[in-house]
């Protein structure tokens, strides 16, 4: 096994039902992700993304394939076991933020911890501020996602994907509900954290724009990879999917 590669697909299926009618979601999909690399999967609507995302994130099962997440074959992990790896080893960024309305903002990041089993009210207060103050919140941490703007509650939901400390953030769609300023701003802040705390992150969207802050881009369609793009003025890496 190469220890470079944190994640890796291979010939990954996803097949759907509907009626007589079976559907491909995905159909064949292989990569490798390399540890610390900020990789963009690009593709029109339907073309499998969240999917694939899915399947790497833990919250759903193959058709057929295997998915290798540092080495371990989490396609043939247990309830229990894909329930740990989800809570531990993934951060999940979403394009509606998924943040609780009736919490501040550090106790929307700090349930990450909880849900980590951290029962110190003091260290999980400690660790939500100082991951607030890392993607720009600092002074707004007792505020309500009522009184944040989207670009603010979306910084929130990424101080709660990297509060964890996890292997790789997963992010579907983050700047798909924000307008262009503030998507490019939130697509910086994800490649400078990427940079900084040297976590992977697989991004899945249809917006050209975040492709920019990529070490590579996965182009998806119609459930396949269809190309590979390397982008040599990020990367600090030279590889190719397998």
């Amino acid at each position: 096994m190469n220890e470079d590669i944190i994640v890796t697909t291979r010939n990954l299926k996803r097949t759907f039902k509907f009626g007589e009618t079976e559907i491909f979601a995905l159909d064949g999909v292989n990569l490798s992700v390399r540890k610390g690399e900020f990789v963009v999967i690009l593709g029109p609507s339907g073309a499998g993304k969240t999917t694939l995302l899915n399947m790497i994130g833990g919250i759903d099962r193959p058709s057929a394939g295997e998915v290798l997440v540092d080495g371990n074959k989490i396609t043939d992990y247990s309830l229990d076991e894909l329930n740990s790896y989800r809570r531990n080893d993934v951060g999940w960024i979403f394009q509606f933020f998924n943040i609780v309305a009736s919490l501040r903002a550090w106790e929307n990041v700090g349930l990450a911890l909880e849900f980590q089993g951290i029962k110190s009210k003091t260290e999980i207060k400690e660790r939500s501020f100082e991951l607030l103050k890392q993607v720009g919140l600092k002074g707004k941490e007792d505020r309500f996602p009522s009184q944040l703007s989207g670009g603010e509650q979306q910084r929130v939901a990424i101080a709660r994907a990297l509060v964890k400390k996890p292997k790789i953030v997963v992010a579907d769609e983050p700047t798909g509900n924000l307008d262009f300023v503030t998507g490019q701003s939130i697509a910086e802040l994800m490649r400078n954290l990427n940079q900084q705390e040297k976590i992977t992150f697989i991004v899945v969207s249809h917006d050209l724009n975040i492709t920019q802050y990529s070490d590579r881009v996965f182009h998806l369609r119609m459930g396949k990879i269809e190309q590979i793009e390397e982008q040599p003025q990020n990367s600090s890496a030279n590889m190719v999917g397998e």
